[in-house]
């Protein structure tokens, strides 16, 4: 700042300008300045942005926020990373294409459609997505569609693997709703050697968009808590399963050694009334 200004451009009338003196006088300054910013934002719910872990994931403080119904501000999640579909997506970029069979847009994923009628076992799991549109602030994703897809209880994939080359279980469409709220009924996938136990989703713009594979938005995987593979696994069915869990550890597995905070699911249940897994899924 230039000297001899008057005292209406910020000099006393002892000839001190603002910035000589000191903290004391500073602080109250910028605070009242941070309010008044604040007030023209949006108010003290206004969000602070963090920084990027070491491993290339994103801290909470990074993502967009959102208003609930009850005025409080929570973070939305990060937008989960790019994945690669892996070698069975079924979708019709390597071999067969479900997303082309009647019946494909369903909740319940354990029992195969079109000429097949195989159906899977193991513990009962509901997998719960919400889908949070990250881009556009951190509302709910409404009306796209998910494929989603996973092993069985022995880590093999329908369409691809030996005596369930026939089959398509465990793949199925649904859309989210004005909450981005979608879910399927399936069973609780086993633990194959070289991978933490995991599934497999593809998000479309809409449901038309998921059965043509047209203008996809994302493709990613979803980690399985360590806690709810071991006890599902201590369950007739998984026998293999504890073993390959233990050899591929979540940060060593291919896929999420590079980072997982944002595919990492919760769950809930038992194996006796069945599993259910969540994820929010920032898009």
């Amino acid at each position: 700042m230039g000297r001899g200004r008057s005292r209406d451009d910020g000099q006393d009338r002892d000839g001190v300008e603002e910035h000589d003196l000191g903290l004391s006088h500073d602080l109250p300054v910028l605070l009242s300045r941070r309010r008044a910013l604040l007030a023209l934002s949006g108010g003290i719910g206004a969000v602070l942005v963090g920084c990027g872990t070491d491993d290339g994931t994103t801290t909470a403080a990074q993502a967009p926020a959102t208003t609930t119904a009850t005025g409080t501000t929570t973070a939305a999640p990060a937008a989960v990373p790019e994945e690669t579909a892996g070698p069975f997506p079924g979708d019709g970029s390597n071999g067969p294409n479900v997303l082309a069979q009647s019946g494909v847009v369903r909740r319940d994923i354990t029992r195969s459609v079109g000429d097949a009628s195989g159906v899977a076992e193991g513990v009962p799991t509901t997998i719960e997505l919400r889908l949070i549109d990250v881009a556009g602030g951190g509302g709910p994703l409404k009306g796209a569609a998910v494929y989603l897809w996973h092993c069985d209880a022995a880590g093999r994939y329908s369409l691809y693997d030996g005596e369930i080359a026939s089959e398509n279980y465990l793949r199925g469409v649904q859309v989210s709703d004005d909450e981005g709220r979608l879910s399927f009924r399936t069973v609780f996938p086993g633990a194959y050697p070289g991978r933490w136990p995991h599934a497999h989703f593809e998000i479309y713009e809409d449901e038309e968009a998921a059965l043509r594979g047209a203008r996809k938005l994302r493709t990613s995987q979803l980690a399985f808590p360590q806690e709810a593979c071991a006890r599902v696994y201590a369950t007739a069915g998984y026998e293999g399963s504890t073993e390959n869990l233990g050899r591929t550890p979540l940060d060593g597995d291919m896929v999420f050694a590079d980072g997982y905070a944002s595919q990492l699911a919760s769950a809930s249940g038992d194996v006796r009334g069945g599993m259910t897994v969540r994820l929010n899924v920032g898009v």
